[in-house]
């Protein structure tokens, strides 16, 4: 019998990020010693307080089906956050927890896009953006932004890429792969934008509270009240609390979206795990000391890792501040030959750097920049020192 696909899954790519995490780990069990700054996850173990709320949880049997748009405990802890972090106000029918922040953002695409639909992503973005938009039939308007620009988009950029079919625009700040954040006054432009030209803005702001050098998050849904009616948050405990595994991700908006994001929770995944819902409330309400930890850690290993990447021939890196990436750009290298045959793309530079130096990073054409490679500093520092050695090895021993 033949395997007949839908259209849908046999044009689906499975995650880059997560299948060069992978390909990591199958090297691993086969006792090659990989330096990986593939994934996108803290080292760091989930907190004490949390890891207790959620045995406690299971001994109290809270073990059962919650309502699908999350129990009001956790809502009331992520209103409290908002109004806390960002002084923004939000109701409960405002709020729906989903199982992650990748499910949250999927369930409110859902909810808004369709055939016919335009979104704007600026680049470089987050690897699943674009198939996210792709499987609701809207199309992806990709943006280009630079690194000379601090990756800012403008509204005099944006301009030329809105007409009567542009239904949003997606915000990552502090940003994965780069590190960007906004600006306000950038984010001032492109919410006057939005109000003129009725689109939605998704803001997903899951890096929040990991900001450097004195930088300080701010939500473009709190510059304007005309702003936060257009836009819808996207959040989750994963990087904050390194809550990687617990899916728990959250969505701030309007009611009528929140509910059809609840609708469409209701006939695919029910309701997130109760005892996940029940850490996430510790992580939120509990101690907050342990960012402050993870966040110094990040710190030094940026510093360490963008000074040891520029001191590269050739190489050049932003420097991020915020998130837990380095972007540095390999465009110089490219081109060169290796083993005989020319480098002619980051995936073929992936590769070499994977199999013969044992290093595992992500190309930037996954991103929308080709030419670049995405690091993850979220590693040791032990694992940092031996990873760049590496690659230097193997700038060096291309021709």
């Amino acid at each position: 019998s033949v395997i007949m696909l839908s259209k849908r899954a046999s044009l689906l790519k499975p995650s880059p990020t997560l299948a060069i995490n992978a390909k990591e780990k199958e090297l691993k069990a086969k006792g090659i010693d990989i330096a990986g700054f593939g994934a996108g996850e803290p080292d760091f173990n989930t907190p004490d307080h949390i890891k207790q709320a959620a045995i406690t949880a299971i001994n109290d049997n809270f073990t059962r089906y919650t309502p699908v748009s999350g129990i009001d405990p956790l809502k009331d802890a992520v209103i409290d956050k908002f109004k806390k972090d960002n002084n923004l106000n939000y109701k409960r029918e405002e709020i729906i927890i989903s199982c992650g922040g990748k499910h949250s953002l999927y369930n409110l695409f859902q909810a808004i896009f369709q055939e016919g639909d335009e979104v704007i992503i600026p680049a470089p973005y987050w690897v699943s953006y674009p198939p996210m938009v792709e499987l609701t039939g809207a199309k992806p308007v990709i943006v280009e932004t630079h690194e000379d620009e601090d990756y800012q988009i403008t509204s005099d950029i944006l301009k030329r890429f809105v007409n009567k079919n542009t239904k949003g625009i997606i915000l990552n700040y502090p940003s994965n792969p780069v590190g960007s954040i906004y600006y306000s006054g950038k984010l001032q432009q492109i919410g006057k934008l939005a109000v003129e030209n009725n689109f939605y803005i998704i803001s997903d702001e899951i890096y929040e509270k990991l900001t450097y050098d004195d930088y300080t998050h701010v939500s473009i849904a709190s510059l304007d009240p005309a702003f936060k009616e257009r836009t819808i948050i996207c959040h989750g405990v994963a990087k904050t609390y390194a809550m990687t595994g617990w899916r728990i991700g959250f969505t701030a908006g309007d009611a009528i979206i929140i509910k059809a994001m609840g609708n469409l929770q209701s006939q695919s995944t029910s309701n997130p795990t109760s005892i996940s819902q029940m850490a996430a409330i510790a992580a939120l309400n509990g101690p907050q000391d342990s960012i402050a930890t993870m966040l110094d850690a990040f710190k030094k290993r940026r510093d360490y890792l963008i000074g040891e990447l520029i001191s590269i021939s050739g190489i050049t890196c932003y420097s991020p501040k915020g998130a837990f990436y380095a972007f540095p750009n390999f465009n110089n290298v490219l081109g060169k030959t290796y083993k005989g045959s020319v480098i002619g793309t980051s995936t073929r530079l992936t590769e070499i750097l994977l199999e013969d130096f044992h290093t595992a990073v992500v190309p930037g054409v996954e991103f929308g920049k080709e030419g670049y490679l995405r690091l993850s500093f979220a590693t040791s520092m032990e694992i940092i020192e031996k990873g760049v050695e590496r690659i230097k090895n193997a700038v060096a021993s291309f021709k």
